[in-house]
């Protein structure tokens, strides 16, 4: 590979080198929102590095011929005949129209599962490379730290290992079908001061190696990602998008990256517009490429005038030389050169197909939590009468980053599939998501009173929350909690369903309700899966990747937060802090951990930890259970997390049944950074808990040394 990109690089004139760091707006290839040839040949003459996401507007068929007639231009009427690398987002499915759309992405991380993981992301990788498009900006790893972010709902939540787990699974599964994988945004984003998006942050390189850097690290040398995209916020003052320590030290020579980092879109040009480090366009492409931004998304702006800057003197040839050998790697990965062109009728065999819909069902069913249960779940399938009540009972709603185009089952849809003929079905929308009038209020009241239990399916949208939709106020939405108590004032019994992408406080409210579902956005089959969930064809496996704070001045909450000298109570909330921790989730049987058993019980360092529980299904039904171990260092020379997980294992129990579950431990999994960041294990004593979730479980010690 290396002989070729030199030899191909020896070539080229800097106009053609700078031209591969360069992205094409998808607009200046359309002419009346149709592909023009003529002029993709005049944009295109020196060839480009990408095109941004020019077949999301087409279907299947359409979109992989377009991107076949790209490449022939290329191939045709550039000098080199470098093919370009056409991306689009993969969050929880291709973005270009007609895909598959699975869950939103912290519904995957509830499922607790990184084997499904992988298999969704060999699905979008071969839904994405089919249409002819290359490269995926996906997956997002960014740490939750404040659930008022609007973007909690494309990550996979609080913890750094389990996000870790996910996002190598789905960057292994993505690039098995040679689509290049794209973990952002790097480094520390959407942890700004009350949530807000991409704003500056202000932490140490201890809570940056600890907490933030680890997906990004695992991504890189686990999952082998050959992109990497470059944040819009500062750290400390300096913007990710041109920190050297970021981009190059750490990224490169500390992790030893060698694919290519792409800037997050207009992040290049908010050096100059928004950060103001730079004079000017040209002095924030400079800055950038400097610092290890290899191309600039989604158009170029900044990196054009590198050509002048080189010819002038104040950019070394070098640099452009090296973010152009990393493009032509990737290129070669991908193996465009040897066939740069797709089969537009296997596009559209391909795309949305059976099989891809059962696994988005699958995932679905997977990933819905259920957080309150009295007893009132599963309902029979031949309830005499039921009401489906609520504004996201009928709508559809798949989150930020999602496809179009492709057939949505809601809930109420999924609802009329289930149940009996004989079953009488009343439905209302009561309100709207965001919307504070109480006009629908009196149909919903009547539907409730005539039904033997009421289903609101509550929640949010891209009105209320996704990117550029932060908030400050956790409760539902506009009168949807106005809503809930008409409806319980009837006397019917509740199940509140919640279709949202973060944490919802319910202290108004969840007393007087019989059972709460959190479905998240559940992708194309969401209503079909919830409707399993309800009537107990599934048994609910989903737990929490993120905590729930009972009221939203309590946040930033999260499990595994650093020792606090005095209580963390505040006067509205004493005791138990969360409304619901990380790792919760309730399942129709019942689960009991006894004899956790650790050996030995002094550890030398070398070898391992063993550690067992046995877990017994002592309810009536099939179950899963995620048995989770969290581990907590009683004294160290400085302040670690009151606990941290480090294992966790699904098993599946039948009725009576018991396992002996085993978990190993390793001297890495007791180190952690000095005073000087320098990786130590230090003699003491170490707490083990394990049990059901981040709140409880049995605990026993061993000691190190």
């Amino acid at each position: 590979m290396e002989g070729l990109v030199k030899k191909l690089l020896g070539k080229m004139s800097l106009e053609e080198k700078v031209a591969q760091l360069c992205c094409v707006e998808r607009s200046n290839l359309l002419e009346g929102g149709c592909f023009s040839s003529a002029r993709a040949e005049q944009v295109l003459k020196h060839g480009a590095g990408h095109i941004s996401p020019i077949l999301r507007e087409f279907g299947p068929e359409e979109g992989a011929r377009i991107a076949n007639e790209i490449q022939k231009i290329v191939k045709k009427k550039t000098r080199l005949k470098i093919p370009v690398i056409i991306h689009d987002e993969c969050l929880h499915g291709c973005m270009a129209k007609g895909s598959t759309s699975f869950p939103q992405s912290i519904a995957l991380a509830s499922s607790w599962d990184p084997e499904l993981m992988y298999r969704i992301g060999r699905v979008i990788g071969r839904e994405t490379r089919v249409r002819g498009i290359h490269q995926g900006l996906s997956p997002t790893i960014n740490l939750v730290r404040d659930v008022r972010h609007g973007r909690v709902e494309e990550t996979y939540g609080e913890d750094p290992y389990l996000t870790s787990l996910f996002a190598v699974s789905f960057i292994k599964g993505l690039q098995e079908e040679r689509v290049i994988a794209t973990p952002k945004h790097f480094a520390a984003d959407f942890a700004g001061d009350g949530g807000r998006d991409s704003s500056a942050v202000f932490f140490s390189e201890r809570i940056l190696r600890e907490m933030f850097f680890p997906a990004f690290q695992k991504s890189i040398q686990e999952g082998k990602a050959w992109s990497l995209m470059a944040a819009y916020n500062s750290i400390n003052g300096v913007p990710s998008s041109s920190s050297q320590w970021l981009l190059t030290r750490v990224l490169r020579e500390e992790w030893g990256f060698q694919g290519f980092v792409v800037s997050d879109y207009g992040s290049v040009s908010g050096l100059y517009r928004a950060h103001r480090v730079a004079d000017s366009l040209a002095t924030a492409g400079r800055l950038a490429v400097q610092a290890g931004v290899d191309i600039e998304l989604p158009g170029a702006l900044c990196y054009p005038e590198l050509t002048g800057q080189v010819r002038t003197g104040q950019l070394s040839e070098a640099v452009i030389d090296r973010a152009c050998q990393r493009v032509l790697r990737g290129k070669l990965w991908l193996g465009l050169f040897d066939n740069s062109f797709t089969d537009p009728q296997e596009a559209d065999r391909v795309c949305d197909c059976a099989a891809h819909r059962q696994l988005a069902l699958e995932a679905a069913e997977r990933c819905t939590v259920l957080l309150k249960n009295t007893g009132l779940l599963p309902l029979s399938k031949n309830i005499n009468s039921l009401a489906v009540i609520g504004p996201n009972a009928d709508q559809v709603r798949l989150g930020g980053y999602s496809t179009f185009g492709t057939r949505v089952i809601t809930v109420w849809e999924g609802i009329r599939n289930k149940v009996s003929e004989r079953t009488r079905l009343y439905f209302a929308e009561g309100c709207k998501v965001n919307n504070l009038s109480e006009a629908g209020f009196s149909k919903a009241v009547a539907a409730a009173r005539k039904a033997e239990a009421a289903i609101l399916v509550m929640g949010n949208s891209g009105e209320t929350e996704g990117e550029n939709r932060d908030r400050c106020d956790l409760n539902l939405p506009g009168v949807q909690e106005d809503l809930i108590k008409a409806v319980v004032d009837t006397g019917t019994p509740v199940v509140v369903v919640l279709v949202n992408g973060t944490a919802v406080t319910m202290a108004n409210w969840i007393d007087h309700v019989e059972a709460v579902v959190e479905a998240w956005y559940p992708g194309e089959e969401g209503g079909n899966a919830v409707a399993s969930i309800l009537f107990g064809e599934c048994n609910p496996v989903g737990r929490l990747p993120i905590t729930f704070p009972k009221l939203t001045g309590q946040v930033p909450l999260y499990y595994n937060h650093l020792p606090c000298v005095r209580t963390l109570d505040y006067v509205e909330v004493r005791g138990n802090q969360p409304l619901f921790p990380f790792g919760f989730g309730l399942s129709y049987t019942g689960f009991s951990y006894r004899h956790l058993a650790i050996s030995p019980e002094k550890f030398s360092g070398r070898g391992r930890v063993e550690i067992s529980v046995e877990v017994e299904n002592t309810g009536p039904r099939e179950g899963e259970e995620v048995v989770q171990l969290y581990l907590r260092d009683t004294v160290s020379r400085v302040a670690r997390p009151v606990k941290e997980l480090k294992r966790f294992e699904k098993i599946h129990l039948k009725p009576g049944e018991k396992k002996k579950i085993k978990f190993s431990l390793a001297e890495e999994d007791l180190t952690f950074l000095d005073e000087n960041l320098n990786p130590v294990t230090e003699p003491g004593l170490f707490e083990v808990q394990v049990g059901p979730n981040s709140g409880e479980g049995l605990k026993a010690t061993f000691r190190l040394g």
